[in-house]
C-alpha cells in the first residue's frame, strides 16, 4: 500500500528538522566542552594557589555558552551566513569565561599562565587595560583555542576569556545595566558619570596595587609583554 504524498512530505520534513536539531546540539556541545576544558585549567591553578601558595589571585570565575536566541541575534546583527561553518569562522565568543582577579598584575599573570600551556593557542588578544575604550571600559580579552577530543576526532574550540579586576568588574556590571535600561541610548550626563566612575575605579586599582606591593614587596608586572 503506497503512502500518500502529503505523509511523505511530512516525514521528510520531520526527519530534516531532527537532523537540524541534532547538528545544532552538537555545535553547542563542542563549545560547552571547550569551556569545560578552560574551566578545568583555571580550577587547577586556583586550587594550587590556594593549597601551595600564600596568595590566590583568582577572586571568582563565571562562564556561559550563548543561548540559541542570543546567537541568532548576533548572526543577524553582523550579517553572517546562518550556517555552522560561517558561525565558527566569524563568532569567537559563543563560549565565554570571565576571571576576576584582585589586582591588575594578577590579570597579566593569569593570562601568561594559561597561554603558556602547550595545548592552548592564542588566537587574539585585546588589551583594554593598557588601552581602555572611550567610555572607560577596561578588561583583557583573549580568544584561547583549546582542543576537544570527541568520538569523531579532534575539534579546536575557541573560548573568549575576559580577565579583569574586582573594580573593573563592578564598573562593567553597572555599565551593562545602564546600557540595557536605556537600550544603548544613554544620556550624555550619565555617560560622563560613567567615565568618571571608570577613572575612579582605575585609581582604586592603582592604589590597592601599590599597597599590595608594599605589603608583599613585589614588583609590578608590565602589560607591554602583550604587544
Amino acid at each position: 500500500m503506497s503512502t500518500p504524498l502529503e505523509e511523505q512530505q511530512i516525514t521528510v520534513s520531520a526527519s530534516s528538522l531532527r537532523s537540524m536539531r541534532d547538528e545544532f546540539q552538537r555545535f553547542l556541545m563542542e563549545y560547552r566542552f571547550g569551556l569545560q576544558e578552560i574551566e578545568t585549567k583555571i580550577s587547577i591553578l586556583r586550587e594550587e594557589f590556594h593549597e601551595m601558595h600564600d596568595y590566590n589571585p583568582i577572586e571568582h570565575v563565571s562562564s556561559r555558552v550563548k543561548s540559541p536566541d542570543s546567537l541568532v541575534e548576533k548572526i543577524q546583527r553582523r550579517g553572517i551566513d546562518p550556517d555552522f561553518d560561517s558561525v565558527r569562522a566569524h563568532i569567537t565568543d559563543v563560549a565565554g569565561i570571565r576571571i576576576t582577579c584582585s589586582f591588575v598584575n594578577d590579570v597579566y599573570r593569569l593570562f601568561d599562565l594559561l597561554s603558556a600551556q602547550d595545548d592552548i593557542t592564542v588566537r587574539e588578544v585585546e588589551d583594554y587595560i593598557a588601552t581602555p575604550k572611550g567610555n572607560g571600559y577596561k578588561s583583557l580579552h583573549a580568544i584561547l583555542e583549546v582542543p576537544v577530543y570527541l568520538s569523531t576526532g579532534r575539534v579546536d574550540v575557541p573560548v573568549e576569556v575576559q580577565f579583569r579586576t574586582i573594580a573593573m568588574d563592578f564598573w562593567a556590571s553597572l555599565e551593562h545595566k545602564i546600557y540595557y535600561k536605556y537600550e544603548r541610548q544613554v544620556p550624555d550626563n550619565l555617560l560622563g558619570q560613567l567615565k568618571d566612575a571608570a577613572d575612579a575605579a582605575a585609581e582604586l586599582d592603582a592604589r590597592m596595587t601599590r599597597l599590595h606591593q608594599q605589603i608583599r614587596g613585589a614588583g609590578a608586572v608590565s602589560p607591554t609583554h602583550l604587544v
